[in-house]
């Protein structure tokens, strides 16, 4: 082998070891990429996770478990029928009104469908709810308001019946 072939040869080599550094280069900088990522996303999860098991987070769920909280009257009987009760007791406080009243959107708000154009039967129950309580001395305006819209929103059907009983209930008052 000459010299001039034996450099060519070294040179070739060299220019293959160099190709092979860049491209070993490139590899462990995608590597170091990857790696970055994975510890990035493992932090926002940590973040997350503490965000969602802290003590705060743990507070204010107590804080809507206390809001939710009902007098000890309604708290023994929540049927429909001791909350109606409650309602149309002339003794009955304002709170006790607005817990019962409240009570009875969450869970009895939705009215059974109409038959045709005829109310359900079961409907004047809810109808006289909203009249008695409009005649209750122990009322007021935002309580009425709340429930009646509550119960309109949840019933659209019995929009004009909720509101003509309403109207009733405030009519009858004599203020």
């Amino acid at each position: 082998m000459e010299f001039g072939e034996a450099c060519k040869f070294v040179g070739a080599i060299m220019l293959r070891l160099s190709a092979i550094n860049n491209q070993i280069r490139s590899i462990i900088v995608d590597i170091t990429i990857l790696i970055q990522s994975i510890i990035g996303l493992v932090a926002i999860l940590g973040v997350l996770v503490i965000l969602l098991t802290s003590p705060f987070r743990q507070k204010k769920v107590q804080q809507e478990k206390q809001k939710d909280n009902s007098p000890l009257i309604i708290k023994k009987n929540t049927g429909f029928q001791h909350l109606v009760e409650i309602v149309n007791n002339p003794e009955s406080s304002t709170e006790e009104l607005s817990d019962a009243m409240t009570l009875i959107i969450k869970k009895y708000g939705t009215i059974h469908a109409k038959l045709g154009m005829r109310p359900h039967p079961e409907s004047k129950a809810y109808i006289n709810v909203v009249f008695r309580s409009c005649r209750h001395k122990n009322i007021n305006k935002d309580i009425i308001v709340k429930f009646s819209n509550a119960l309109e929103k949840l019933n659209p059907t019995y929009k004009r019946e909720i509101h003509e009983a309403m109207m009733r209930g405030l009519n009858s008052r004599g203020v």
